[in-house]
């Protein structure tokens, strides 16, 4: 009689309406407590990526600390720190797309080892020229601009990526230690980085960036491809391979004719670019809202990252599949939330709604992210992550300069009010519309 691979089982017994798949719910039932958040990890493939991630993560927020240091050391502008900002999104936003097409056409592991050999070259770069005492900034301006094209095609990549190393039964869980890395890192690098600027000033934080990468360098290298749970199509006859600009039609006809995918990534985008560009206008209610001064307006940034990162460790625990329920109900709960945070005027209170903002907002983007990754075909799903994160991480210049502008115009505390209010508007008009979406992800779990 033929034994069931781990793959059979799977179609055979699928998540549907939130329901956990057998071999994922006989896995959790053996790793108990703390250690069910870490699933993933028992991947060795993973496990290389995820502690190269680890380091090199620190050593990028601690990068982004230095370089907003240097800007203003520079230029003394707030507006030129933030045209920097912009310069380093702007190729995500215009050209991201391209990068899910070349995601999906060459092998994953190869396009990161290129992208982050990149990556680190703009920090070593950038080191040599603060050390030579050169560094002037347009030269600050065109190494953002790099960094943003390296990234239109490192992003979709490396969210692409994970699901190759874990398989769909762990994806859940691997999504959300992502998160949990991400977060932490953003807690971790920036606290390093103010020590080692006021200890040996900002130079020496774009030498650790540039060195953080071989970490995940040499992570990238041990992966054995053998043991990757999905490869790419391989044509024999190279011209037989479609266009670029066909493959990104076909990328872009799947994300609009399919509900789930579509409604995921309609509410991701709008919700984004309203609310979740709510850490800009920060300082100005630490300041001006909540008078707290520079270290009340220390203490929300901490509460929010140990939020998010609550929230990832709490889903990686979980490791539930896909509900569009619960991704729209992390959705509204996040902008109610927002709301309220907006017109506290109590510095106690309006901490702990920083650190409930955080998590749901971690809930709501991760569960985003476990469900396309989920949905989409393996032959597709670069050009499906490119298409999210266009409109996820493509968001954050537009948004960030709605959010300033509704503050100077009406204040920190109404611009933000209209901004929560314009999201909740969003994710409402989702839940009203969510059936066809429901019923594509039921379907989708049982192919």
């Amino acid at each position: 009689m033929k034994t069931l691979s781990s793959a059979d089982q799977e179609q055979l017994a699928p998540e549907v309406g939130g329901v956990q798949e057998a071999p994922a719910l006989a896995t959790q039932q053996q790793a108990r407590g703390l250690l069910r958040a870490f699933l993933a990890l028992r991947h060795r493939n993973y496990r290389l990526f995820w502690f190269g991630q680890m380091i090199s993560l620190i050593g990028t927020w601690m990068q982004t600390t230095g370089q907003a240091w240097l800007v203003l050391e520079l230029t003394h502008s707030p507006w030129q720190l933030g045209l920097v900002g912009a310069l380093q999104f702007l190729p995500v936003l215009l050209f991201s797309v391209f990068g899910g097409v070349f995601a999906d056409r060459w092998p994953k592991r190869n396009v990161l080892l290129c992208t982050q050999s990149a990556a680190m070259l703009q920090a070593f770069v950038l080191w040599l020229l603060i050390v030579s005492g050169t560094v002037q900034i347009w030269q600050i301006y065109i190494l953002a601009l790099m960094l943003g094209f390296t990234n239109c095609l490192d992003m979709p990549t490396r969210q692409a990526f994970v699901v190759e190393m874990v398989g769909r039964e762990d994806l859940p869980n691997a999504v959300a230690l992502n998160s949990s890395l991400f977060n932490l890192a953003r807690i971790v690098g920036p606290g390093l980085g103010g020590i080692i600027i006021a200890v040996s000033g900002v130079t020496m934080l774009f030498l650790l960036n540039a060195i953080s990468f071989i970490a995940v360098l040499v992570g990238l290298a041990m992966i054995d491809v053998r043991q990757l749970h999905a490869q790419p199509g391989k044509s024999a006859d190279v011209n037989a391979r479609p266009k670029t600009l066909q493959s990104l039609r076909e990328g872009l006809a799947y994300v609009w004719r399919t509900p789930s995918v579509r409604l995921v990534i309609l509410v991701v985008g709008l919700v984004s670019l309203f609310g979740i560009n709510f850490n800009v206008v920060l300082p100005l209610f630490a300041t001006d809202v909540l008078h707290s001064g520079a270290v009340g307006f220390g203490f929300l940034s901490s509460a929010l990252g140990f939020g998010a990162l609550a929230s990832a460790l709490w889903l990686a625990w979980g490791n539930n599949g896909p509900n569009m329920r619960r991704l729209l109900i992390g959705a509204l709960v996040f902008c109610v939330l927002l709301a309220i945070f907006s017109v506290s005027p109590i510095y106690p209170l309006s901490l702990v709604l920083i650190a409930i903002v955080g998590f749901s907002q971690i809930a709501f983007t991760a569960l985003a992210n476990t469900t396309l990754q989920t949905v989409a075909p393996d032959h597709l799903r670069g050009r499906v992550m490119s298409v999210y994160m266009l409109f996820f991480a493509g968001s954050v210049p537009l948004g960030n300069l709605l959010v300033g502008w509704l503050a100077g115009l009406v204040g920190a505390s109404f611009g933000l009010l209209i901004c929560a209010m314009l999201s909740l508007i969003v994710a409402s008009a989702a839940w009203a519309w969510r059936k066809p979406a429901e019923k594509d992800l039921a379907e989708s779990a049982l192919i």
